[in-house]
């Protein structure tokens, strides 16, 4: 019988995580400096040293090589804004006059869909072009956003998590759905999408100040009827928009406290920032399962606060990292982590290199309940992958050889790196990004 399986070898040297470095240490890292991976069918079937590897191979066997590169699981975006792309590095605004002032102008364009698919092309495009192959993205309000942001990624193979930004109150009525429409447009949107190839639904609240008591008890409603789709918002960003949430929302403990009174904490729910949170929340957060995106571009960038990964992780949440773009300054991971580093200073605390690459690839995996099929090289999981050129730049080569072990190789890569770093990004196996081609 003719085998009709697609089997492809890639080597070079492969760098991925089986556990969280705070946890387990050097335990967590594993590094084949020389390795070649096994995928079958755009999954990965094993890997290992090259030369045990290539000893059992078929001659014939499709390989890549990528020697003298570095190969890790494609990264994790786990909070970032599609329909925001055109926005970023807009000056000198917080959160709220930022909303005002860019975003919702921005946002309203995307009643065209053929605007919306010009965007989510190119949103999709500079995601693999910096190495992402997974993100949590907002739509707008608008229906056709999320079908255009669906379609770029399908086209591309690409696991993309996405929903209709609902959105009743508080903002332009160019762009206010209701309570009704917001979940009736939902509803037909995961009929439509959810578990189509690798996309999934996320019921999108913007947050609490832009929806009423009713759009909130529907969207919890959407959530419960759902088995298995996500829940996306944002809490505790800025001290301004705390005070509000406590003004229009007098009868809830805290900001989280609102989402929880309708039903939207639990596992699959990701709030992004999560700054300005006490220690009660950040417990009903880990005991509900629910997870924090970690942005810290956009923290600094709209002067919102510090983030405290040490005490979430003493409490067990589960935390990713989103670029947050395009109040985040960059599509880059790598620039990103860079960032994180410094937001993690100022507050007293210390990111290791390890730490902070397990954050943006199995982290931000087990943030979304999606480390059984993504964020390692495990047997079985999803061929996504990033190639990293450590020669990319004069500045990058250089400082990379004055390098005595791979900890501080990755730390160099998440201090230095950026869109220039990455050589290659594959989806399912396939290459979808070169560098130095169309």
């Amino acid at each position: 019988m003719t085998d009709t399986r697609r089997v492809h070898a890639v080597r070079g040297e492969l760098i991925h995580f089986t556990a969280d470095p705070a946890d387990a240490g050097d335990a967590a890292l594993t590094h084949l400096p020389d390795g070649v991976m096994l995928i079958v069918d755009g999954l990965i079937s094993e890997s290992g040293p090259a030369e045990a590897m290539l000893a059992k191979l078929p001659a014939d066997t499709r390989t890549t090589d990528y020697r003298g590169k570095l190969i890790l699981p494609g990264f994790v975006d786990t909070h970032i804004h599609y329909a925001q792309t055109d926005i970023i590095a807009s000056y000198g605004e917080q959160l709220l006059a930022w909303l005002e002032k860019y975003t919702f102008p921005t946002e309203a364009r995307f009643s065209d869909p053929e605007h919306a698919g010009e965007v989510a092309d190119f949103f999709c495009d500079e995601l693999l072009r910096n190495g992402t192959t997974t993100a949590l993205a907002f739509a707008t309000v608008h229906p056709a956003s999320v079908d255009a942001l669906f379609e770029a990624a399908r086209q591309r193979s690409m696991r993309m998590i996405a929903g209709k930004v609902l959105m009743d109150r508080n903002c332009p009525d160019y762009l206010a759905d209701t309570a009704d429409t917001g979940y009736a447009d939902s509803k037909a949107l995961i009929e439509k999408w959810h578990g189509c190839d690798r996309l999934l639904y996320a019921v999108t609240p913007r947050f609490a100040p832009t929806s009423t008591r009713e759009q909130m008890a529907l969207a919890g409603r959407l959530f419960a009827e759902h088995p298995g789709v996500y829940l996306q918002s944002h809490v505790a960003e800025n001290r301004g928009e705390v005070a509000w949430v406590a003004e229009l929302y007098p009868e809830a403990r805290s900001y989280l406290d609102v989402y929880e009174r309708y039903g939207q904490l639990g596992e699959r729910s990701v709030y992004a920032h999560c700054i300005w949170l006490d220690e009660t929340d950040r417990e009903r957060m880990a005991s509900t399962g629910s997870a924090m995106s970690f942005c810290p571009t956009s923290n600094l960038f709209l002067g919102s606060g510090l983030f405290d990964l040490d005490r979430a992780h003493a409490l067990g949440v589960r935390v990713g990292i989103g670029t947050d773009v395009g109040g985040g300054t960059s599509f880059s991971m790598l620039q990103t982590l860079n960032e994180a580093y410094k937001v993690l200073q100022l507050n007293g605390q210390r990111l290791s290199a390890e730490r902070a690459f397990y954050l943006a690839t199995l982290g931000g995996a087990r943030s979304l309940y999606l480390d059984d099929r993504i964020g390692n090289f495990a047997s079985g999981k999803e061929a996504d992958f990033v190639v990293i050129d450590p020669a990319a730049t004069p500045l990058f080569a250089r400082r990379m050889a004055a390098t005595t072990s791979l900890s501080e190789r990755l730390f160099v890569l998440m201090m230095l790196g950026d869109d220039r770093c990455v050589a290659a990004t594959h989806i399912l196996g396939e290459c979808a990004f070169e560098a130095g081609t169309a």
